[in-house]
Order: structure tokens, then C-alpha cells, then sequence
């Protein structure tokens, strides 16, 4: 019997459980530099998303535990470096790292320059409290200075309209990332410094990175912000954002909500307060669940939780992807109804018989109007020809032989008489004025009545 080599046979769970093992001992904790794309996250909180540079790009999954302690959220082109480990989704047979943080890249030129422009204007007493003024108690005319289409300007107005009705508004916008926007910015607080109409600022926009936020770390902006003639609310970002703009407002507002709701903190007096403090009192709970947890994950002392999670995630990426394909298709359904929708309606519109019927009508008016105006036009050209007809007759009229002096003899039963009739015969004088009557004698002659 001829020898054969023994074969390393797996089979296709083996074979991924294999490589998860391996994964597993070599690449637990490493970090991956790369830019996002493609980013989403699913209704349980999960995100997903691309990792790619030059050469290559690596799938990504960050569940809902891991998501909820990023200080940065997947956003499309951003430069990051991603923490997690390697491990094969064995549904797909794919690679992907499983992410547990994310820090941006690039940061240090623009961090520096911050500490910089900080220290400068600190030295300068641009930050100085004594300088900041308190806002007023009841501002009547709120200001704004921010981007006219972003989700920041919506959540103002949503909530200054909803805790303060009576309050008069005034967008000034601006551009509030890329080139230009510290120009822009500056002019809006300097329109309202100029203009007293606002009895207090505020200026800012969502979160986003330190890129997103740079034009309110820009100079113009802070010195804008100093010279105002009106208290300045400075709401840049997130709660953990902070910006050169923060350090000069006479007030920093954590979010443009909360700016809203500071500027109207005395129309609202108790319940905002406790709003506020309900707010404050859940988030340092939930930072301290999400600590302990984390210290909880990093020693590795409930194992079989941690199994148990990883499972679950795996199942939820399954359901999520379910839950991505459904929602396309439905669109898709929609979408196609709605095309048939459309074409049955235009057809209905095509033989509607209003339509039919407004064109007839139309048509009628246009011809009843066409012969109205022929009929006009033949009157008037006949009416020349009528004309000399009637001067024709008129000529001939026996009517003007009377006017020389002649008259016309009728007998009584209306016969014109040519000849001498006989004697006795009553006769009616026609003359051009007027008539008469007489009776004929037997000399010939007519006898007239007296």
C-alpha cells in the first residue's frame, strides 16, 4: 500500500474556532490607525463600521457596552486609532475587530496651539472674572449666533419656545466649521453688540472633534465675544468639549440646550432646577456604573459574564444585519408602490372628464367669440350697401311726389284710381300732408265736404 500524507482536515467551524484561538492569543489588545467609513449603528446600540488607509480596510463592530464609553462616535472620514481585538464573525466567515475605544490622530499641532492662544489672551485678562458680566434674570430678546441648518439651532429653538413662549428671537447665521467660520462668527457677536436689540448672546454649535470646533478657538472670535456690549452664553459642543470661545463668554453653557435652558433658568424657577439636577445626578450614575463595569471587564473576574456578552453581541450583529436587509427591502416595496400610485394617478388625471369637459367648453367659448366678432364684421361691411338701398327707395318713394304738390286718389276700399270714376263714388285724398275725403257729382267733378 502506498503511503499518503495525513491530511489536517477541519471543518468550517473548526477551522474559524481555530483561528479565533489564535486571534485571541496574538491579537487581544492591539490598536488599529485608519480612517472610518461606511459608519452606522443599529436600534440596540451598536455601531459598525470601516476601517481603511491606502492599501487595505478591516470591518469593525463597537457593541452597545463598549459604545456607550466612547468619547469619540463613529463618524465618516475621521483618522483614529481603534483599540480591540481580532476575532472571525463565523456566520460570514469575515475578519473584524471588535472595538473598545477610539482616540483621534492629529491632535497634538492643534492641542498645542489651543494652550498657546489660551495662555496669550489668559495674560492679557480676556479671561478674567472679574470682567464677565451676569446675564440678565429676564431676557426678553435672546440672540443667536450659529449655523441656520444645524441640529444645534433646532434644539434652541425647540426648547426657548417651549420653556419661555413670550421670548423674541433673532438667528444671525453663520458657518461654524472650515474656512471662514471665525470670520462669520464674529460678525454675528459684533452685529448684535452694534445693534442693542438683544439682551443676551449665545453662540455655538453641536459636538463634534477638535478639527469641528477649531473657528471657536480662534482669536476674532474670543475678542468679538470680550468687546459685546451684551452678556455672551458660549455653548460649543458636548459637556466634555471646551474651546477658547468657553474661557472668554461671560457664561459656558455645556450644550446648546443647556444655554436655553440657563437663559430661561428664571422663567422656569424650581421645575428646571430639578430638571437640571435630575439630569446631573443620572449622569454621574451612570459614570459610575460605567467605571466600576470597566474596572469590572479589565480584570477578568466574571468570566462567564464577559462569554456570555460576547454571544449575545454576535447574536445582535446577526439581528441587526437581519434588521438592515428588512429595512431595505421594505424601502424598496414603498418605494415601488408608490411609483405604481403615481402612474394609476396620472392616468386618472389624463381621462378625467372635468378636464375633457373644460377643454370642450373652452373650445365653444373660443368659437361662440369667432363668430360674434365674423357676424360684426359682416354687418359692418353690408351696412354701406343698406345705406345706398335705402337712399334708392327713398327716391322712389311716392312719398316724395306728394312733397311736389301731387296726390293720390284711393277709392274707399283702398283702390288707386287711374281714371274718372263713376258718379257718387267716395273718394280719400292722400297729400304729402295729411288726407282727405270727397265724393264725385255728375258733372265729373268731386265734391268736397264742408
Amino acid at each position: 500500500m502506498a503511503w499518503e500524507p495525513r491530511r489536517n482536515q477541519y471543518t468550517v467551524s473548526e477551522l474559524t474556532q481555530r483561528v479565533n484561538d489564535v486571534f485571541a492569543g496574538e491579537f487581544s489588545d492591539i490598536w488599529v490607525a485608519g480612517e472610518i467609513s461606511g459608519a452606522k449603528s443599529s436600534p440596540a446600540g451598536h455601531w459598525y463600521f470601516t476601517l481603511k488607509d491606502e492599501a487595505a480596510q478591516l470591518q469593525c463592530a463597537c457593541f452597545k457596552m463598549s459604545a456607550m464609553r466612547l468619547r469619540v462616535k463613529p463618524s465618516d472620514g475621521l483618522s483614529v486609532l481603534a483599540r480591540g481585538r481580532m476575532e472571525i464573525y463565523a456566520q460570514r466567515g469575515q475578519c473584524q475587530l471588535i472595538v473598545d475605544a477610539i482616540e483621534l490622530q492629529g491632535v497634538g499641532a492643534l492641542q498645542l496651539a489651543f494652550e498657546q492662544l489660551k495662555k496669550k489672551l489668559a495674560e492679557e485678562g480676556l479671561f478674567d472674572p472679574a470682567r464677565k458680566r451676569p446675564l440678565p434674570k429676564y431676557p426678553a430678546r435672546i440672540g443667536i449666533v450659529t449655523s441656520a441648518s444645524g441640529a444645534a439651532v433646532q434644539d434652541l429653538l425647540n426648547i426657548l419656545k417651549r420653556r419661555a413662549p413670550g421670548l423674541w428671537i433673532r438667528l444671525y447665521p453663520a458657518i461654524v466649521q472650515g474656512q471662514g467660520a471665525a470670520e462669520q462668527i464674529a460678525r454675528g457677536i459684533d452685529h448684535f453688540s452694534s445693534s442693542n436689540w438683544a439682551d443676551v448672546v449665545i453662540v455655538g454649535r453641536g459636538g463634534g472633534s477638535l478639527e469641528d470646533l477649531w473657528a471657536f478657538n480662534e482669536e476674532v472670535v474670543a475678542r468679538a465675544i470680550v468687546r459685546c456690549s451684551v452678556p455672551v452664553v458660549s455653548a460649543v459642543g458636548h459637556e466634555t468639549d471646551f474651546t477658547i470661545a468657553d474661557f472668554a463668554a461671560d457664561l459656558r453653557a455645556s450644550t446648546p440646550s443647556a444655554a436655553a435652558e440657563i437663559v430661561t433658568a428664571a422663567w422656569v424657577a424650581l421645575p428646571a432646577l430639578l430638571t437640571a439636577e435630575t439630569r446631573h445626578l443620572e449622569r454621574a450614575m451612570s459614570l459610575v456604573v460605567l467605571r466600576a463595569g470597566d474596572r469590572l471587564g479589565r480584570r477578568g473576574i466574571d468570566r462567564a459574564r464577559m462569554m456570555l456578552e460576547l454571544k449575545l453581541n454576535r447574536y445582535g450583529q446577526r439581528v441587526d444585519e437581519c434588521d438592515f436587509r428588512l429595512r431595505e427591502l421594505t424601502r424598496g416595496f414603498v418605494a415601488q408602490r408608490r411609483r405604481r400610485v403615481d402612474l394609476i394617478e396620472a392616468r386618472l388625471r389624463r381621462h378625467d372628464p372635468r378636464v375633457r369637459l373644460a377643454e370642450a367648453k373652452a373650445r365653444m367659448q373660443k368659437a361662440g367669440a369667432a363668430l360674434i366678432s365674423g357676424m360684426a364684421r359682416s354687418l359692418a361691411a353690408r351696412k354701406p350697401l343698406l345705406g345706398a338701398l335705402t337712399a334708392g327707395l327713398t327716391q322712389m318713394s311716392p312719398l316724395q311726389v306728394l312733397e311736389r304738390g301731387y296726390a293720390i286718389v284711393q277709392t274707399r276700399d283702398g283702390r288707386v284710381l287711374k281714371e274718372a270714376p263713376p258718379s257718387g263714388t267716395e273718394l280719400r285724398i292722400r297729400m304729402a300732408k295729411g288726407e282727405t275725403r270727397a265724393t264725385t257729382t255728375p258733372d265729373g267733378s268731386s265734391e268736397l265736404p264742408s
